[in-house]
């Protein structure tokens, strides 16, 4: 489904692990220079080395900056780093990182307002600034419109509820919202604005609940129609197409990405 992203120019956040880490995997492969982005220095680094030894001449195209993006500073300084290292911004994909799991009665104050920074402020502080470095840069060039595009990874516990990880559900559900809300605000300056909504797939979080409960696998292959858990690079593929020139025409749009999971009637019963 990927278009080449040859001399492409993304910034992929969350890239250490789970579906950022694929998504800029996919990206190295289809010929893009990357800006690697997340927290955690140290895993950032060893997936910058693993994308930049690959037998391939890479490693002039990935780059990473470790920083918190919930914070504006965070924010100028990753595009300023990007900008240095290639010159210009071509495509932002955020990914959704901190999961708290306490239900809503449970879950404190201070645990909402760092998940919501973490997954929602962080992406929308990103791709507001970035898309006005998108505008600003098509106005100089003397274009009439700028040529860009947004993805924000999500996750189907946006769109259904699941009340053990009630803030991550949360900060989904707002996270889609930020992306239809951009995707208007930005499509008459040219800069398109989508997302990703996965079911389960195999990022340490998941496999982290599986060891918690063993008897979620089976509960979650069963409600799913493809009949498995899905992998990081199928949620990747999809986001890939998004940021794509083959998605010229499509903005403001949360494709799911679940095995059809979420057609299913959760009570499963046959009626009469």
């Amino acid at each position: 489904m990927a278009a080449s992203f040859e001399g492409k120019h993304v910034i992929v956040t969350g890239a250490a692990r789970g579906v950022g880490r694929a998504v800029a995997e996919r990206l190295v492969a289809e010929g893009a220079k990357v800006m690697l982005a997340d927290s955690d220095e140290a895993r950032l680094k060893e997936a910058r080395e693993q994308f930049a030894d690959n037998g391939e001449k890479t490693a002039d195209r990935v780059a990473r900056f470790t920083c918190d993006i919930s914070q504006k500073f965070g924010v100028n300084n990753l595009l300023a780093a990007t900008i240095d290292a290639f010159d210009r911004i071509d495509s932002v994909i955020t990914t959704t990182q901190d999961i708290e799991r306490a239900d809503p009665l449970s879950l404190t104050a201070d645990a909402l307002d760092r998940v919501l920074a973490s997954n929602v402020r962080a992406a929308f502080l990103l791709s507001q600034s970035a898309a006005l470095k998108m505008i600003a840069r098509a106005e100089k060039n003397g274009e009439e419109k700028a040529s860009g595009s947004i993805v924000h990874v999500s996750s189907l516990s946006g769109k259904l509820p699941a009340p053990e990880i009630a803030a991550y559900a949360i900060s989904c559900a707002a996270l889609d919202q930020v992306t239809r809300s951009m995707a208007a605000a930005l499509a008459p300056k040219g800069v398109r604005v989508n997302g990703v909504a996965p079911g389960s797939v195999t990022t340490e979080n998941l496999m982290k609940s599986f060891s918690a409960s063993p008897e979620l696998r089976q509960a979650i292959i069963a409600g799913t129609p493809i009949g498995r858990i899905g992998d990081p690079h199928e949620a990747a593929e999809a986001a890939l197409f998004l940021a794509s020139d083959k998605a010229s025409f499509i903005t403001g749009q949360i494709l799911t990405v679940d095995g059809g999971r979420s057609v299913l009637d959760p009570l499963a019963v046959a009626y009469v």
